[in-house]
């Protein structure tokens, strides 16, 4: 039962032995194929019947006939019936070749006899063996050597399935292991940075959360058992439990988002003028929309959230007007550019990709009110979702601030009628 399990858990040893049994089997087959044609080529040709003529040293015919061969297995002689013209029957014996002199038996050049092994077929079938054992141990470290690397595989995925998410697997060759471990490395990659995602996601709304409990369990107690709370601790109390919604949403929609069979909504045409416009009336923010007819297929409800996420943004840092427009990008004509910018302090180049990471506020800003670093990051994830992408730039029409582009791909235009 070991052995069984061993060649059960090892696929190297199970190719090793199909190779072995398939020469065995070739060797047997070609074994078998020569004694057949050795039988064949043994029988002469007067196995149907044939004129023969026995003649003396002086050449004078002693009997003549036709000469047919007696069935017999050819290592016990070839015997043959002649019957002559007149009816007579003779018979003819040859004896095996091995039997019919001396020399024959002590081979020929007068040596010793040979060994039976060495002689047909039992020579060739032994030369067949020795080849199929050749074969049989040339092999095996050539299998062993190329399901090697298999075995790495099978230590390394062992190794993540234990926790170890750093595991990965050298990657040698272009052949079918090859690929494997680098879609294995890449998945491994993947799994790690969601992981790691999750993790820092769940540190961080701890601390956040922790917060706005810590500033409504403070203000509970500086109310003490009054029965008529002043205003200002209402206020301030409904402002703590506000913000501990809005985390709570924020936190919620965004493991939504990195969960991708999650479902987020229903995918329609959305209007971004129309969408864009709404939300600005809300911030007072000014909007050029140019004449173009910027429309997508989207969840309305994700696209108005990236919208009024930037919007939100923008308002908290801008010291002046927001301007929103919405074009069609030049640089790629299929998708629609929904630009914000501000005339705040601006984002220094080297922060401009942290900004989109969960949870990361520029140096200083933890201390300004509202946002706890959620905004930009469920920005970038709406947009991934649908195609797209946010970046943010400098503002280029003079002033300091900063500009946040997103784009999105455009519903491409219904096919023209022939």
């Amino acid at each position: 039962m070991s052995l069984i399990h061993l060649f059960s858990r090892r696929l190297y040893l199970r190719i090793w032995l199909a190779v072995v049994g398939g020469v065995a089997v070739l060797t047997l087959l070609v074994g078998w194929a020569w004694r057949v044609a050795a039988e064949q080529n043994a029988q002469p040709l007067v196995s149907q019947g044939r004129e023969m003529v026995l003649r003396n040293s002086a050449g004078t015919p002693l009997v003549a006939g036709l000469a047919t061969r007696v069935p017999g297995p050819p290592d016990e002689g070839l015997e043959l019936r002649i019957e002559s013209d007149n009816g007579q029957q003779y018979s003819l014996y040859m004896a095996p070749r091995n039997h019919r002199s001396e020399r024959a038996e002590r081979g020929p050049r007068g040596g010793p006899e040979a060994a039976f092994w060495t002689r047909p077929p039992f020579g060739f079938l032994w030369m067949l063996g020795l080849v199929g054992l050749a074969v049989a141990v040339g092999v095996f470290p050539i299998i062993r050597r190329l399901l090697g690397r298999l075995d790495v595989l099978q230590h390394s995925v062992q190794r993540f399935g234990e926790g170890d998410l750093a595991a990965r697997v050298p990657v040698h060759g272009h052949d079918e292991v090859a690929d494997l471990s680098r879609q294995f490395n890449a998945a491994a990659a993947r799994i790690q940075t969601l992981v790691q995602s999750h993790k820092s996601l769940l540190a961080n709304a701890s601390h956040e959360l922790r917060s706005p409990l810590t500033r409504i369990r403070m203000g509970l107690e500086l109310m003490g058992g009054s029965s008529q709370p002043s205003p200002a601790f209402r206020d301030e109390i409904l402002r703590n439990i506000a913000e501990l919604d809005q985390l709570v949403d924020e936190i919620l929609l965004a493991s939504r988002l990195d969960a991708h069979e999650a479902d987020v909504g229903t995918i329609e045409l959305v209007d971004l003028v129309g969408l864009a416009a709404e939300e600005c009336v809300r911030v007072d923010a000014d909007l050029d929309a140019g004449t173009d007819t910027l429309e997508v297929n989207g969840v309305a409800k994700l696209l108005r959230r990236a919208v009024r996420n930037l919007l939100e943004n923008a308002r908290r840092y801008s010291q002046g007007e927001i301007t929103v427009s919405l074009r069609r990008s030049t640089h790629r004509p299929h998708m629609a550019e929904v630009r914000v910018c501000d005339h705040g302090p601006g984002v220094p180049e080297a922060l401009r990709e942290r900004i989109f990471e969960p949870f990361y506020r520029l140096p200083g800003a933890s201390e300004r009110a509202g946002g706890v670093g959620l905004g930009l990051a469920l920005v970038r994830s709406i947009a991934a979702r649908h195609g797209g992408h946010v970046s943010c730039e400098d503002r280029h029409h003079g002033g300091s601030g900063a500009c946040f582009v997103l784009e999105l791909p455009l519903q491409p235009p219904p096919p023209t009628p022939q």
